[in-house]
Formats: C-alpha cells, sequence, structure tokens
C-alpha cells in the first residue's frame, strides 16, 4: 500500500502565508483552512496513494525541551488568526476520514518517524510529505520524503546524498555538526553546512569526527570542534526523530476511506467555499441558482430603449462587451451586456455577431450620454479594454468606479491570475463558461462574430451578472485591510483612462532606419556566426542548446558549472562565467543578444504598426507584476536595453509623429533611495539628498573615509553597487562577486555602510521582523506584498522571502508614487487643455509626445506633479529631456 504521512503544522503554516485576506462574510478568518484544503486535495489528487495519515504538534514542552531549554525558542507565536482556525483544520480532515495523530510531549516529527517504520517493517510504501529536512534521516528504500515546497520533488537515498553529500543514515550528524537554526539546534560554532558535509564524507560519522579530530586542517575549525562536543552531541540528540512514540496503531487505520459528504457540505457552507462544494458529489452548487437567473436578450429597437430607460434610472451599472478580438484598437463589438440587480443582466446583440439586429453605432450613440455622465457609477472586469472600445465611437466613459480584475489585484498582487474565472471561483463558487465552449481552440478556432447568438446572450450576460456580484465581496474584502480601499480608489481606479488614453496614442517609429538596422544587424550576426564556428573547430546550430552544450563541454572541455535536468546548462550565468576562461562564450552571448534584439525589436516593431494609425500600440499592464509595477506587452518597450549601443540605436527609432512635435523624457532620480531614506529616517541619507549630493560619491566618501573631492570613479561605483544592492537585499557573496573582491572586503564593506548609515540597518532587520510576524510587507501606500516563505524552514526560500522583504516596500513605494504622478499630470494637461500626450512609462520614466510650442509649458507641469506626487523627508528629484526622437535627448 502507497502510504502518505503529512506534517499538518507546515501544511498550516504555508497555507495561512499563502492566501491572505480570505474571511467569511462575517469576519471570521479562513484563509489557512482554504488553503490547507487546497494543497491537500491537490496533493491527493496528484499522488493518489491508498493510505494517509495526518499529524500536529500540541501545545506544551516536549521531551526536547526538557533536555534543552533554547529549543525553539527564537520561534515566534503562531499567529492568532492561524490559532483560531487550528480547530477548523482538523474538524475538515476528520470530515474526510483521514486519521490525526497526535501525543503529549512529542513532536509531530516523531509521530511521523513511529508511523513510518512501523509501516514500513509492515511493507508499505512511505512517503512522508513536509518541507523539515530532518524527515531526510528516515529515508530508505520502503521510505522517501516528498517535499511540497519543491514542486513535489521525492527525496530517496541518492537524492539525499546529492543535495547534502551524505547518505540519510549521516543526516542526523550532519546537522549535528551545522546546526538548523529553524529549530535552535546549536551546533558547532563556524560550521556551515559545507564544512558539515565534508567532515561527515572524510571521517562517516560525528564519532569519527571526534575520532580523528588531530587530521581535521584549520586551527579555528579544530578549536570549535573541541570547544563545543558537548553542544554538538546534544545537538545530535535534538535532531535524531524518537521512533518509539507510544501509539495505538493499526495499518488499516491510515487505509483511505470516502468522505463524510454532508459533513464536509455543512463545514463548506459555514465557511463559505463554494469553490470546494462544487468538487463534492451531489453537493454542486455552481448552478443551483441558474433557475433564478434573469438573462434576457435585447435584439430589437423598442427592448433597447426600454433598456436605455431602465439604464437612466440606476446610480450604478456593470456592462462588458462582447467583440470579434482581444485588440480593442481593431476589434468590433458584437454585442454588450449590463447588470444593475442581482442574478439578472441584459445583452444587446449588434449585428456584427451572428442573429444580431442592432446597429452598433446607433445603439452605443443612444447610451452616450450615460456612458458620459460621471454620475453613474461603472462597474467591470478590465474596464480599460471597454474604455478603449467606446472610445472607437467617439465616447469618453466617466464613472469609472469599480474594476474587478484590479480589486482582486489589490487585495493580493503576488497571484498569477486576476482573470473572471479565476477570481470568479474563487469568491463566489461560480464556474464562468470557458471562451473555449463557445469558440474553440486551435485551428478550429472560429471568430465570437460566428457563434450562434443562443449560445453568446447567456455567455455575455454571466460576464456582466458575475462582474455585479464581485464587486460587492471585492469591495468588502478592500475595506477590511487596511489601507486597501484608498490605494484602490486613489491611486488604481484612477490610473485606468489614464492607460487606455496612452495606449489609443501610442507611439510613432522610424521605420526607414529599423530597416537599415535590420540589414546591419544582420552582417554583423553572418560575422559572429564565422568566428563562432571558427573557434569551435566546426560548423553547428549557434541557437540549439544541446549542440552548444557539446561544443563545450565535450570538444571543448570547459568545466560544467551548472546542469539542468536535460544537460549541461548554457544560460547567461553560464556562459559569462565561462568567458572568463575560453572567448567562445563570450561571442556566443554577443550572438544571443543581437540576435534577440533582431527578432524581438528591429524586426518586428515595423510589423506591429496599427495600419489605422500608422502607430505602435502597446499594452500596459496593470495587474501583473507582485510590486506594483507596470508591465508592457506586446510589444513589451520596457525591456529595451540602454547601455549597449545597439540598444540605444533602437530608442533612436522611436520618434516625434511629426516635425512640430517631439519627445519630452521625464525621469525620477534614484527614487528608490530617496524612498528608503524617507523610510529609515537616516540623516546621513536624508542630509545629502536635501544638499542634492551626488548620493554615490557621498557614500563613497563616508565608506571610504575621504573627503568628497577625493572620491575616485572606482570608490563611487563601488558605492553605487552597494547602494543598489542594498535595496534588494544583497549579501556578501553577491557584492563580492559584483565587485570582484574577496568575501571578507565584501562584509567588510557592507559593514562599514551600515556603520555609516546606521538607522538604515535599523530599518531592514525591522522591515524583515514585520514581515515575519505578519506575512506581508507593505509600501508607503499600504500596497501590500504577501511574503508566505518568509515562515520557511528551508534556508534558500527563506532568505529569498528576506530579500523580497526589503525590497517590495521600497520598489513598490516607487511604483506608487510614479502611478500618482500619472494620475496628476493627465489631469492637468486636461485642464490646462494641452495637446500634448503621455504615450509611454517606463519603470520611473514618463515619455511624452508634445507640440514644439508646448514644450516648456509641459516640462514645467511634469515637473511639478512629480515632485509633488509624495511629500517625503526627501525631495523628488525630476530630471527631464526633449529631442526628435527618444535617444537624442538635450536637457531641459
Amino acid at each position: 500500500m502507497k502510504i502518505i504521512l503529512v506534517d499538518g503544522n507546515s501544511f498550516c503554516y504555508r497555507a495561512f502565508y499563502a492566501i491572505p485576506s480570505l474571511r467569511t462574510s462575517k469576519g471570521e478568518p479562513t484563509n489557512a483552512v482554504f488553503g490547507f484544503v487546497a494543497i491537500l486535495e491537490r496533493l491527493l489528487k496528484e499522488i493518489r496513494p491508498e493510505g494517509v495519515a495526518l499529524t500536529f504538534d500540541l501545545k506544551g514542552p516536549t521531551f526536547r525541551h526538557k533536555r534543552y531549554e533554547d529549543y525553539k525558542i527564537q520561534r515566534q507565536p503562531m499567529p492568532e488568526d492561524l490559532v483560531s482556525q487550528m480547530p477548523v483544520i482538523k474538524e475538515v480532515v476528520r470530515a474526510m476520514r483521514i486519521p490525526i495523530f497526535e501525543k503529549e510531549g512529542y513532536e509531530a516529527d516523531d509521530v511521523i518517524a513511529t508511523l513510518a517504520r512501523k509501516l514500513e517493517k509492515a511493507g508499505h510504501e512511505i512517503f512522508i510529505v513536509t518541507g523539515d529536512k530532518d524527515a531526510l534521516q528516515l529515508v530508505n528504500k520502503k521510505i522517501k520524503v516528498l517535499n511540497p515546497q519543491k514542486e513535489n520533488f521525492i527525496y530517496d537515498a541518492a537524492a539525499v546524498k546529492k543535495r547534502y553529500g551524505v547518505g540519510p543514515e549521516a543526516v542526523v550528524d550532519l546537522m549535528a555538526l551545522m546546526g538548523d537554526a529553524s529549530d535552535n539546534i546549536p551546533g558547532v560554532p563556524g560550521i556551515g553546512e559545507k564544512t558539515a558535509s565534508r567532515l561527515m564524507v572524510e571521517f562517516g560519522s560525528l564519532d569519527g569526527v571526534y575520532g580523528n579530530l588531530s587530521k581535521i586542517k584549520g586551527e579555528a575549525l579544530k578549536h570549535n570542534l573541541e570547544k563545543y562536543k558537548d553542544q554538538a552531541f546534544l545537538s545530535r540528540e535534538l535532531a535524531r526523530a524518537h521512533e518509539e512514540v507510544p501509539l495505538a496503531f493499526e495499518a488499516e487505520a491510515v487505509k483511505r476511506r470516502e468522505p463524510d459528504v454532508p459533513a464536509l457540505v455543512e463545514i463548506y457552507k459555514r465557511l463559505e467555499f463554494r469553490a470546494f462544494l462544487k468538487n463534492l458529489p451531489d453537493a454542486e452548487e455552481k448552478n443551483s441558482d441558474d433557475k433564478a437567473l434573469r438573462y434576457t436578450l435585447v435584439n430589437d429597437a423598442g427592448a433597447f430603449r426600454a433598456l436605455v430607460k431602465k439604464l437612466s434610472e440606476k446610480k450604478e451599472w456593470t456592462f462588458d462587451f462582447e467583440t470579434t478580438g482581444t485588440d480593442p484598437l481593431l476589434a468590433e463589438p458584437i454585442g454588450i451586456s449590463f447588470s444593475f440587480g442581482d442574478r439578472e443582466a441584459f445583452y444587446a446583440a449588434f449585428k456584427k455577431g451572428k442573429g444580431g439586429a442592432l446597429d452598433a453605432g446607433t445603439s452605443l450613440g443612444a447610451l452616450k450620454k450615460l456612458f458620459e455622465d460621471g454620475r453613474i457609477r461603472k462597474i467591470g472586469q478590465n474596464l480599460k479594454y471597454e474604455y478603449l472600445i467606446l472610445k472607437n465611437f467617439g465616447i469618453g466613459l466617466k464613472g469609472i468606479a469599480f474594476d474587478t480584475m484590479i480589486a482582486s489585484y489589490c487585495l493580493d498582487t503576488a497571484k498569477p491570475n486576476h482573470n473572471l474565472d479565476d477570481i470568479a471561483m474563487e469568491h463566489l463558487g461560480v464556474r464562468i463558461t470557458p471562451i473555449e465552449e463557445l469558440i474553440g481552440g486551435g485551428r478550429g478556432r472560429i471568430n465570437m462574430a460566428d457563434v450562434e447568438l443562443e449560445k453568446v446572450y447567456p455567455y455575455g450576460c454571466q460576464d456582466s451578472d458575475v462582474t455585479q456580484r464581485l464587486a460587492k465581496i471585492l469591495g468588502k474584502k478592500l475595506g477590511d485591510a487596511e489601507g486597501l480601499t484608498a490605494l484602490f480608489e486613489k491611486i488604481e481606479m484612477p490610473l485606468v483612462p489614464v492607460l487606455a488614453e496612452m495606449e489609443a496614442a501610442g507611439v510613432a517609429i522610424d521605420q526607414k532606419l529599423l530597416k537599415e538596422f535590420s540589414s546591419e544587424m544582420e552582417k554583423q550576426l553572418a560575422a559572429l556566426t564565422r568566428d563562432i564556428h571558427k573557434q569551435a573547430g566546426q560548423e553547428f546550430n549557434i541557437h540549439s542548446p544541446k549542440q552548444l552544450s557539446e561544443i563545450l563541454f565535450e570538444k571543448l572541455r570547459l568545466p560544467v558549472v551548472k546542469k539542468t535536468k536535460t544537460g549541461a546548462s548554457t544560460n547567461v550565468e553560464v556562459l559569462s562565467e565561462l568567458s572568463e576562461v575560453h572567448p567562445l562564450p563570450r561571442e556566443i552571448l554577443k550572438f544571443r543578444e543581437l540576435s534577440k534584439l533582431k527578432s524581438t525589436y528591429v524586426d518586428a516593431l515595423p510589423l506591429l504598426v496599427n495600419p489605422r494609425t500608422h502607430r505602435v500600440h502597446t499594452s500596459f499592464n496593470q495587474t501583473v507584476t507582485a510590486t506594483g509595477r507596470l508591465s508592457s506587452s506586446d510589444p513589451n518597450l520596457q525591456n529595451i536595453p540602454v547601455r549597449t549601443e545597439e540598444g540605444r540605436r533602437i530608442r533612436r527609432a522611436f520618434v516625434a509623429g511629426s516635425k512640430d512635435r517631439c519627445l519630452v523624457s521625464a525621469d525620477y532620480s534614484q527614487i528608490e533611495l530617496r524612498v528608503l531614506a524617507h523610510f529609515s529616517g537616516d540623516e546621513n541619507l536624508i542630509r545629502a539628498f536635501r544638499e542634492g549630493q551626488d548620493i554615490h560619491r557621498h557614500t563613497a566618501s563616508l565608506i571610504f573615509n575621504v573627503p568628497l573631492k577625493g572620491v575616485t570613479d572606482e570608490m563611487r561605483n563601488s558605492a553605487k553597487t552597494v547602494n543598489f544592492g542594498i535595496l534588494y537585499g544583497m549579501g556578501p557573496f553577491s557584492l563580492s562577486k559584483g565587485l570582484g573582491i574577496s568575501l571578507d572586503a565584501a562584509r567588510d564593506f557592507i559593514k562599514a555602510y551600515f556603520d555609516r548609515y546606521p538607522k538604515v540597518k535599523k530599518y531592514l532587520d525591522g522591515t524583515i521582523e514585520f514581515a515575519r510576524k505578519n506575512g506581508y510587507v507593505a509600501t508607503f501606500f499600504d500596497r501590500r506584498r504577501y511574503i508566505p516563505e518568509i515562515a520557511s524552514r528551508d534556508p534558500r526560500l527563506k532568505s529569498f522571502a528576506e530579500r523580497t522583504a526589503i525590497n517590495a516596500p521600497l520598489q513598490g513605494t516607487a511604483s506608487d508614487i510614479i502611478k500618482i504622478a500619472m494620475n496628476r499630470i493627465a489631469a492637468r494637461l486636461e485642464k490646462e487643455g494641452l495637446r500634448s500626450r503621455m504615450i509611454l512609462q517606463v519603470h520611473d520614466e514618463l515619455l511624452f509626445e508634445a507640440p514644439r510650442s508646448e514644450t516648456r509649458k509641459l516640462v514645467g507641469l511634469v515637473k511639478e506633479e512629480m515632485t509633488g506626487a509624495a511629500e517625503f523627508k526627501v525631495p523628488m528629484d525630476v530630471s527631464v529631456k526633449a529631442g526628435p526622437n527618444w535617444l537624442d535627448m538635450n536637457p531641459i
């Protein structure tokens, strides 16, 4: 029998931090329960075990606490919202008819070890599901460890040895030497994983190490081993799993059984888990209200006039277009749906769609006054798209009040999807009809205009109806989280029309220049190809990782830096490292960069010119990045490199639309460092910005203890690396690589930095502590970034989480500030009747196209609104320049 033994506590913590802001309508927290059920159901579906059991830690000390008072003393108490959910989680598990094993005085790890050994002896195959490396000591032919934090990676004996250099039998001794910070097992000071692994490989066991102290090289290492011998053996005792926990247990007890469906239905209804109800037999709720749905087809002039009258009498309504495509500048509407009552919607069918009788232009013209009435609140899912469709008909949408996609994003920026299908299922338990059920997929895909009206109109009505219902739920959830309503209403929602207008404006490109550049690049690539083949000693496909790998590692015998599932890696990092020992990898990097620029921009941009506007129109994505920054796609105009000659030449191809116009660029200077100065309150940092000093030169002066005039370019560059590295939680290792210095020198450098900026260190430490306690960090404007990995026992995941905790408030605040600036600038441009247009946003830079006669006025306006977007302890500095294209610009 294949049996899984699950560490329940680790699942609970993971679920609690992975799914934030989930509560019932009565305010009861349910995020941990929801996440726990989702993880467990997915695990059971993927592994398909014949038996399953869960273990949990009980309150109170264990035998380890009695042996060592400081055991796990550093652990934060369980968050109150998780404490309240633990009984509910166990209630769900019991309703699933999965046995729970617990024992006072013992940890869940000990209970798992005992169960695993007993089941192993009975001949069963065991999978221990945990992210805790302690369990690796139990691995053998019958027992394996499955790590859910690493995509269900399975550790057998070979995988353990590959990861730690020793087999499962030596894991406890390994931990005795290196310790375990997550459990406060001390180990031997100065011995990390690598040293511990080396000692274990050389001497076989902890006893072997201490039996051969005279053979150990390194006086400091030998000294620590001698001094902390008792601590090492205590650590071994603490790390070893107890396999004889007194449990009343029979193998038959873990055999999978059918769940108690009525009990689960009662629990899920109480917790408002509609998404899980649909998976239970005889408990499906997703269409339980079908008979109550009032979806009306409007397909004649009289019915449409009646609909317009109803809409004019309402203070708010939801609407949604069905169209012929996803590009709003080219798509044509085949119908529009409206909802202003619970489970009620209307669909007006246009002639462009199959069976539609209404003229789109005439119908939308009749609605123009309502769409442009700012007193009527408009609700939608991705309203930017609707805005642009209406703009094609000369209608300027006003009263943009609530976008469910953006609301979902504000609640959790780290979620990968905020489409209607996902959020409807998550918050309503409603299954949105997949578009594929109407238009098909692959080669058989048809246009929405060709779908039968009988299928289209209920589909369109469902979109508006569900969006209307979601707006109420999401609005309440925003209100439950401190500051999110203000973020949503004052920053994100006003940005919708701003981004829509930027997309509609587009940017002009010089197609002739790009064509000439493409020919040049073709010649450069041909020359590079010849050179690469010559250095390799044979011709091969440079684009093929497999063939390149054979050349580098088999023919040239270069060292393998990193391995993947398919073989030796040839990624950028690997090739950069290999460039130090052979010239070929450097040429490959040049080839790849040139080839990518040519295909992504030089050749692609002319093909993306809109036939109607003769400009390129990117899409700005408001709900994609975890930090709150905007992203750009189709094409991505935020990733054009500026440090290479080729990248700069591509920028030259972005031009003003006519000779009497120019491009104006406004860029925040070192905005994230200024945010850091404000958050930390560090006097040295604040003074430097207030005095308008070169911050990198100022930092170099402090760190190297030389006058400003004595700072060399090399010193400044080093200080610049540290300044920006601090923003991303850079440690000594990364700094040593970045500056090409020793690890000790990098440590000294960072120490000197924090000695000069002491409040920065205090702020960073405080931010990490806040993240540990709350599971998230926030920007100045209350945008939250949830970081579930901060509670991980995996050092790499935890380190990543800490770096994220440091960077997210800084980068997120910077992104909030530029969004505020964009809203302010757009309002001023409209108010003052200027013809200048904001056309691009690239990180901390805004690009405008302006009549030359307005340039001076625009520059003053932009500077005023950008510097005034946030009142911080340090001024926001903005550099502005203008020119005929995006490259050749002069400061103003």
